[in-house]
């Protein structure tokens, strides 16, 4: 014997309870005695019929608009969860800690990006900022870290990744542009305006040396025993998107990490941030700040910096913000003599979440 159950649809319930609501008040207007008087009582018990008509009719839209927002929210922070993966705790001998904030409190999701990963050239790390935040961000964002993920095992020379990325995303765009302007006929090799990413590309080797490419991103900041210093003062070269990136693409050279030492890198969003006054917020105040604790680890100077922000900006800020810390811990680290060959990322059972805040 089969046993049927009949489910009615979300969308008939959604119109059948305000159409019984308005029905129940044309009713009581056209049908009850009480209605069609015109004294004082009758007019009130009247007001009052359709004053709860109208309550119920506002109560349930908004219902309707807050369970459709938990969805939305649901959507975005799996989108977000799956484009930002969290990062594990140590990455070949690194302290990692990582966190993105949107701005679009609505959709949970930025247009800054991040992400570590070991390689067999060193550990790679890309920190990015798309053009742009919230729901329209999400498809630049992933291209970028797609290709990046792809080309930091296949391509030795950190310029040839950042070709990639610059590929990847005039494919990207282009093919945007078409499906919004189907009309306009773009050529495969036409450039699309109004649409960049900067981008930091960074390398740790296995001595700890570093070397970087940047695209119209702001310079990391070096937490050492000497303070707190920026990683390079060299002009960065412009973001990928509008202008063609230079034959010669050669890293830069930023010295050592040695053991103990952090690495800082953020989006242009931290240092943006203002409170009510108008002040721009002290990223290395806060970093000096975070170096002077008893316990160095790159959680607490996560911690440390986002406290910071919230006290400065009263949780207001008007752009994303997101933070990596990269620390040096392989003096404490048993190394594996296999290196970080063939693998893309150690197993951890304690990852961080990508946007816990």
């Amino acid at each position: 014997m089969f046993r049927i159950k009949a489910r009615v649809p979300r969308k008939v319930l959604a119109l059948g309870l305000p159409t019984a609501w308005g029905g129940a008040a044309v009713t009581y207007k056209l049908a009850c005695p009480l209605a069609q008087q015109e004294s004082l009582g009758a007019r009130i018990v009247t007001s009052a019929v359709f004053f709860a008509v109208g309550t119920g009719l506002i109560l349930h839209v908004r219902q309707a608009l807050v369970r459709e927002l938990r969805q939305v929210r649901k959507v975005a922070g799996a989108a977000q969860s799956a484009l930002l993966r969290p990062l594990p705790a140590r990455i070949d001998g690194l302290g990692v800690a990582a966190a993105q904030l949107s701005a679009d409190r609505s959709a949970c999701v930025g247009g800054d990006l991040y992400e570590v990963i070991a390689t067999e050239h060193g550990v790679r790390a890309v920190m990015g900022d798309v053009r742009g935040h919230g729901i329209a961000a999400i498809g630049t964002v992933a291209v970028i870290l797609g290709s990046f993920r792809e080309a930091v095992h296949d391509e030795p020379d950190l310029g040839r990744v950042l070709r990639r990325l610059d590929r990847a995303l005039a494919r990207h765009l282009r093919e945007r542009a078409r499906d919004e302007h189907p009309s306009s006929g773009l050529e495969p090799d036409t450039p699309v305006a109004e649409e960049f990413v900067t981008v930091l590309l960074l390398e740790i080797g296995r001595d700890g040396e570093i070397t970087v490419l940047n695209c119209g991103h702001p310079w990391p900041y070096l937490l050492s025993d000497r303070g707190v210093e920026p990683l390079a003062r060299a002009d960065p070269l412009p973001p990928l998107g509008p202008f063609p990136l230079p034959t010669e693409l050669t890293p830069l050279p930023c010295g050592s990490l040695p053991p103990g030492d952090s690495l800082v890198l953020y989006t242009d969003g931290v240092e943006d941030a203002r409170d009510a006054r108008g002040r721009f917020f002290s990223l290395p105040g806060a970093l000096t700040g975070a170096v002077r604790q008893e316990k160095i680890t790159p959680q607490t100077i996560l911690n440390t910096l986002f406290e910071a922000l919230f006290r400065h900006t009263r949780g207001r800020q008007a752009d994303d913000i997101a933070l990596l810390v990269l620390r040096n811990d392989r003096v404490r680290v048993a190394l594996n003599s296999l290196g970080a060959r063939g693998t893309a990322r150690p197993a951890t059972t304690n990852p961080q979440p990508t946007n816990h805040l």
